[in-house]
């Protein structure tokens, strides 16, 4: 157990490899309650959800989330989030745990609306299911038709016994459920998960295998690949930027940038030489250093060293010979193309 913005979290149950291969191949189980949840109502629920966010809100229907920035005026990061939209006057926003406050202050601060914003975080546990057998086992645990929830789509239904929204989201690169459930059911609901899953063999996970996952899938991290600093054309999210929607906060500063060309990128790389490129170690290409590491590690499905580094955008490019600095050595590894790992679709 280690504190993780406040919150006493399990690093691993049975082991890292262990966990991160029973989601690639049956189910794992994960307790991330200590992510933050807000919830924007009112007749101009909608207005507000598009000012304080990047991509575009007004596209949703009932029963669909989509990944979105909270973006700064300079157009970084406060936080990444995923919206909601439960009615057209009711939108459920997921953030981070360590920014749910200073979120939750950011949207107050700009709302000019018709709308009332609410800070739920303590009121929701969230219980994730990943791999090719989390529909199996979350099926058994409720009458909703899974089959109909398609990916980034939700119900609000009962599941295990307690009133949820189930989101068909996650975090890992597989299939899977993600379920907000009331904080004070999350105990009686993990339990039945991992009765109901026993058949299946899934497996408890903690932070370990979450961030093993999350990098061979190559989905950013705040705080790592993504910070108030970093725009989303650096970050390589700019799919989820929708600048002709109109007016949001950071749009001048996107359009401007978009205009001028970005300097540095997010790019993947794989080690050639033996060595794990870990968070903040620099990145040379010859004499000249060009960046450095934003997450690194083992990718326990590929046998390799893999990692994200912010990097000088001439050499972002796949296939680009560089240099990684370990303890004082340089230990060669090259730039390719992300996400390393996408899970079959059959």
């Amino acid at each position: 157990m280690v504190d993780f913005g406040g919150w006493e979290m399990p690093v691993q149950y049975a082991g890292l490899v262990a966990e991160h291969e029973a989601v690639r191949k049956r189910a794992g189980l994960f307790d991330v309650s200590h992510m933050g949840q807000l919830e924007i109502t009112g007749p101009d629920a909608l207005d507000l959800v598009e000012k304080v966010t990047s991509n575009r809100a007004a596209s949703l229907k009932d029963g669909q989330a989509q990944y979105s920035g909270l973006l700064n005026e300079r157009g970084g990061f406060i936080d990444d989030l995923l919206v909601h939209r439960l009615s057209d006057e009711r939108y459920f926003l997921c953030v981070n745990a360590s920014n749910q406050d200073q979120d939750y202050a950011w949207i107050v601060e700009h709302n000019e609306f018709d709308a009332e914003v609410a800070n739920l975080g303590e009121n929701y546990a969230l219980l994730a299911v990943q791999g090719p057998r989390a529909r199996r086992i979350v099926q058994s645990l409720t009458n909703e038709d899974l089959e109909a929830i398609r990916y980034y789509w939700f119900a609000e239904c009962t599941f295990a016994g307690a009133p949820t929204i189930l989101a068909r989201t996650g975090y890992t690169g597989e299939d899977g459920f993600e379920a907000y459930v009331p904080a004070e059911d999350a105990v009686e609901v993990w339990n039945k998960i991992l009765e109901a899953g026993k058949e299946h063999e899934i497996e408890p996970c903690g932070l370990g295998a979450r961030n093993t996952l999350r990098l061979e899938a190559a989905m950013s991290l705040h705080g790592h690949e993504i910070d108030e600093n970093v725009t989303p054309w650096e970050a390589g999210l700019g799919r989820f930027v929708k600048l002709e929607k109109g007016d949001f906060i950071g749009r001048d500063a996107l359009v401007r940038q978009k205009e001028e060309g970005v300097e540095r990128k997010i790019t993947g790389f794989e080690m050639r030489g033996r060595g794990i490129g870990r968070d903040g170690y620099p990145v040379f290409a010859g004499d000249q250093a060009i960046g450095q590491v934003t997450s690194g590690g083992p990718a326990p499905s590929l046998g390799k060293n893999i990692g994200l580094a912010m990097l000088a955008a001439e050499n972002s490019g796949p296939g680009s010979a560089i240099e990684i600095e370990i303890r004082g050595r340089r230990i060669e590894a090259e730039t390719v193309q992300t996400p390393f790992y996408t899970r079959s679709k059959g």
